[in-house]
């Protein structure tokens, strides 16, 4: 399979995820299916290498599995992670949040969320810009990591390897109760990075005070200081507090409300939710399709980021305010352009051939739709093959080549 052919492949999956079909036949259908799709790739070549995609050497992937479980893939998503960091600068805010791909491959990874809304699927670890929801690194979860140091948190080691090319240039990454700890907020802070984040009340860190379930007041607050960092206790309702962690604010105040909220809580609240709007806009158009492999369901994940990281880049080096839906028509098109001139210039290279054999010369029928035996004397103008009286539908066009066209 040549690149431009891999191109258009591509395109097929992004418009299948811009217009959802019930099944992938539907998406060659006449009057169902996008027109632009017969034009591209025939639903048979495009099963065809579904059927057969792989993004690995089969032999020597038993050596690499090894050490690296995600060896069927690691090698493309390598790549993909690498550009995501060199093409993007983010600003000044990150959040960090955990993604889960919907999926029920067989894999040793796979992962059970009871509160997500799919159940089952792959984790990926993501940091993503607030502002323009660009995911600028992502992380597999896959296990026991055997290059952690001892005695390191597995919250920490993942925050800091998706902070690490983004350190020393006074960021402020927002995390959840699942990564945020004090030490993590020292760890950043020696790096030029502040911490904002909800932290879980088991926390050793956490004074007694801040821990025991009290009869607080309603809309009540408590400051706890060390160095570096505060952290703020909150009553928002009846018997429920939130522990907010944060290295950005130095002193706290409440707004002048009913509620009185401090604004570490309200600063939270408005950068909480960049990797949850992110993981929103992915699967509103999302590619992904049902499959056994797990590499495969890597693999729609990886180009649905791509196709958003995409539409983000173009709006920040264009200045065009354009719809997602457009951008990736456009995408699909030009991904296809190549591919299909191609296919244009074979197609009049085949009308030029003789249609029909030397004289005198009559060959077996290689269609055999609708025949055994039969002897032929034309050929079809898209496969170039004999094809007998029986197996013609139109003027010189086999009936195996009008399915797959139309």
């Amino acid at each position: 399979m040549a690149i431009p052919e891999l191109m258009a492949f591509i395109a097929i999956l992004l418009l299948r995820g811009i217009v959802r079909l019930p099944s992938l036949h539907d998406a060659w259908s006449a009057k169902l299916g996008p027109p632009l799709i017969n034009r591209i790739m025939a639903r048979n070549r495009f099963k065809d290498i579904i059927q057969h995609l792989r993004f690995d050497d089969k032999d020597t992937r038993g050596e690499r599995v090894a050490t690296d479980r995600f060896a069927a893939i690691s090698d493309v998503w390598g790549s993909f992670v690498a550009n995501c960091i060199t093409s993007y600068n983010p600003g000044r805010h990150i959040t960090i949040d955990e993604q889960l791909f919907p999926t029920k491959t067989r894999c040793c990874f796979l992962q059970y969320i009871a509160t997500k809304p799919d159940k089952f699927g792959i984790k990926f670890c993501v940091a993503c810009d607030l502002k323009s929801k660009y995911v600028c690194k992502i992380i597999p979860y896959l296990g026991k990591d055997p290059s952690r140091p001892p005695g390191e948190r597995l919250s920490e080691n993942v925050v800091m390897k998706l902070m690490e090319p983004f350190m020393d240039e006074g960021r402020t990454v927002t995390t959840d109760n699942f990564f945020t700890s004090l030490s993590l907020a020292r760890r950043l802070h020696s790096r030029k990075t502040t911490l904002l984040g909800t932290v879980n009340k088991i926390r050793r860190e956490l004074p007694d005070s801040a821990k025991k379930n009290l009869a607080r007041e309603e809309f009540s607050t408590q400051v706890f200081s060390t160095s570096g960092a505060t952290l703020t206790v909150y009553v928002p309702k009846r018997k429920k507090t939130v522990c907010l962690l944060s290295s950005v604010h130095s002193v706290v105040e409440t707004e002048a409300t009913r509620k009185k909220k401090p604004n570490t809580v309200t600063d939270y609240n408005s950068m909480k939710c960049g990797v949850d709007v992110m993981d929103q806009m992915v699967r509103k158009y999302t590619v992904r399709s049902g499959t056994r492999r797990w590499p495969v369901a890597v693999f729609y994940n990886m180009i649905d980021i791509a196709a958003l990281n995409a539409h983000v880049l173009y709006q920040a080096c264009t200045g065009v305010k354009e719809r997602r839906v457009d951008f990736l028509l456009e995408l699909a098109n030009e991904l296809a352009q190549s591919h299909m001139a191609a296919k244009e210039v074979n197609e009049q290279n085949l009308q030029q051939q003789p249609p029909t054999p030397d004289v005198g010369k009559r060959a077996l029928c290689q269609v055999k739709c609708c025949c055994r035996k039969n002897r032929a004397t034309k050929r079809c103008m898209y496969c170039d093959k004999f094809a007998c009286g029986k197996c013609i539908k139109e003027v010189w066009q086999c009936q195996k080549c009008s399915q797959n066209l139309y």
